[in-house]
């Protein structure tokens, strides 16, 4: 028998320990593991991304080259989404995400360009996080994850369980799942230097960065989920469009 069924019930029932209802504080037992996993991120953020205190105020817009690989990384994530909207029981969602993901993988070239977006077909963002959260599970504890950044527990395995059930994951096999894989990740990077001005604000002109980090995470993610008392406002700085 596999071991992936066995996993995601364990992955499940583990995000399923956490309590139903979040209170209006920020739950983080974990805060000095965390604050480490933050300064390991923090400096492999200022690594590969120099700060340059003769920067514009205004930074340049993104180059079309990073335009086209931040829209192909986050072509490859709607099978994904759109499986999630299904298991959500959204499936207006569902088919919008399998509607853009044809167009913009064919007439978008493999989606570094977007048809879809110009007639119409938006994405609608969906994860296995979100889902739980659907099914009635807790979001439990903050968690500050290596390079990934900012999560909670409930989100944390919902990464693990979308990587396991990806529609694509299950259909392609090396060598061309590499090149997928290194789609995405230049997908991620790209959205860093797109979304520079609003990273950059909290990790280089916060007095701890670590909280505000936080807070704008979970925040901006009770929004997302339509969790009642959730502020407006703020924005997942790790988040793409």
């Amino acid at each position: 028998m596999s071991a992936r069924p066995l996993l995601l019930a364990a992955l499940i029932a583990l995000a399923g320990c956490a309590a139903p209802t979040p209170s209006a504080e920020v739950a983080d037992p974990y805060e000095a593991q965390n604050r480490q996993v933050h300064a390991f991120n923090l400096g492999l953020d200022r690594t590969l991304r120099p700060r340059d205190e003769a920067a514009p105020a205004d930074p340049a817009p993104p180059s079309a080259g990073a335009l086209m690989l931040s829209r192909a990384g986050a072509n490859l994530g709607l099978p994904a989404a759109a499986l999630n909207g299904a298991l959500q029981g959204r499936p207006d969602a569902a088919v919008a995400n399998v509607a853009r993901f044809a167009v913009n993988s064919t007439v978008g070239l493999l989606g570094l360009f977007d048809p879809a977006g110009a007639v119409g077909i938006a994405a609608q963002p969906a994860d296995f996080g979100q889902t739980l959260h659907v099914w009635g599970v807790g979001e439990g504890n903050f968690l500050m994850l290596p390079v990934l950044g900012p999560s909670t527990t409930r989100d944390a395995a919902g990464r693990v369980v979308d990587a396991l059930i990806d529609p694509l994951g299950q259909v392609i096999d090396s060598p061309e799942a590499y090149a997928l894989t290194a789609v995405r990740v230049g997908g991620r990077i790209a959205d860093r230097a797109r979304l520079g001005g609003t990273i950059d604000s909290i990790l280089d002109d916060s007095a701890d960065s670590y909280a505000q980090l936080r807070l704008a995470y979970v925040q901006n993610r009770r929004f997302q989920l339509g969790v009642a008392g959730a502020a407006a406002g703020f924005e997942d700085p790790y988040a793409a469009d």
